[in-house]
Order: structure tokens, then sequence, then C-alpha cells
């Protein structure tokens, strides 16, 4: 039969029903299946407003980190620098230097009794928008080794956002006391 139907030049028809019926089901199942976006939320704390009192409270320490172009400075209590870490010889942000200090901040308060887990961003109006989420990430945990896992330890979640003060000024007046957290 075959070979009456090349000799008469008529050609076979290929049925391709059941493949299209395979598509048809395919196609929706891995439409369904597919992520289009994903879009991760980050809980930011709002700083709190001081309660208006008659008597005069001292103002809780606040742990500040400024981005700058060139350099983090890490302060602590707000206005008193801790740290400045400068940009690396490649002229990127040093996330590395940032984390090991920040530990050591968390390290230190806590053999003083204090739990901190809050830390106040203030960023230039000129810093990029993945500049400023890295030193989000970067603040809130840290991955570390626990028990042959690796896991993210907390450093200080609850973040703040703010306007960094022009270089060279105070964040707010402080008393001068130690520089040490």
């Amino acid at each position: 039969m075959r070979r009456l139907a090349k000799r008469n030049g008529e050609h076979a028809d290929v049925d391709v029903t059941a493949f299209i019926n395979l598509v048809v089901v395919l196609v929706p199942v891995l439409l369904m299946g597919m992520v289009l976006s994903h879009i991760t939320v980050l809980d930011l704390k709002l700083p709190d407003i001081p309660a208006a009192s008659t008597e005069q409270q001292e103002p809780p320490a606040q742990l500040e980190l400024i981005i700058r172009p060139d350099y983090f400075d890490i302060n602590y209590p707000a206005g008193i620098r801790l740290k400045r870490i400068e940009k690396t010889a490649a002229g990127k942000y040093d996330y590395e230097n940032l984390t090991l200090y920040l530990q050591e901040i968390k390290r230190q308060l806590g053999d003083k009794g204090i739990q901190k887990r809050d830390i106040y961003l203030l960023s230039e109006k000129n810093t990029d928008y993945q500049t400023l989420v890295t030193v989000m990430d970067t603040v809130r945990s840290y991955r570390t080794v626990v028990a042959t896992s690796v896991v993210n330890a907390e450093l200080f979640p609850e973040v703040s956002l703010g306007d960094a003060p022009p270089p060279g000024e105070q964040t707010q007046a402080v008393s001068g006391e130690g520089a040490q957290p």
C-alpha cells in the first residue's frame, strides 16, 4: 500500500492528534508550576517616638550603622563612633568585616547583660538599593556552623531606616561617655 501511495504521488497523512492532546495537557501543568516572580518582604521597625514626660529620661543607647559612599561607620551609643570600615581595595563595601565586628558588638553587649535586637541604618540619599538591601541582610543575621549544620544566627533583626547626617556631624547630642559597647 505504501508503494502505491508513493508511486501515485500522494503523501500519507501523519496522525498528530495524540501529540496535540499531550501538549494541551502539559502546557497548563507546566505554566502552573512555574514561578514568575519571587518577592521577599523585609519587616522594618519604625523608630519609637519617646513619650512626653515631666521627668528627664536618659535616651536608650542606640546602635547605628551609617552608610557612606566610601565606608561604614558604626556608632554606639548614637553619635559616638566605635569603628569605621573602609571599602576594600577593589572598591566594594567590606561586608565580611562588618559582620565580624557586629558579632563582636553583640557578644560584648551580651557580656554586659544588654540584649540588643535593634539597629538604625542611616544612609545617604544617593545610596543604591542593592547596597541597602545587602546591608540589611548583613546586620540581621550571619551564617555559622552549629553541630555540623550551617545555620543563620541572629544579630540585630529589628532594622530601622533613616537619613544619614552630613559627614562630620553627630546623629544626636550625646554626653561623650566611653566608646565601648
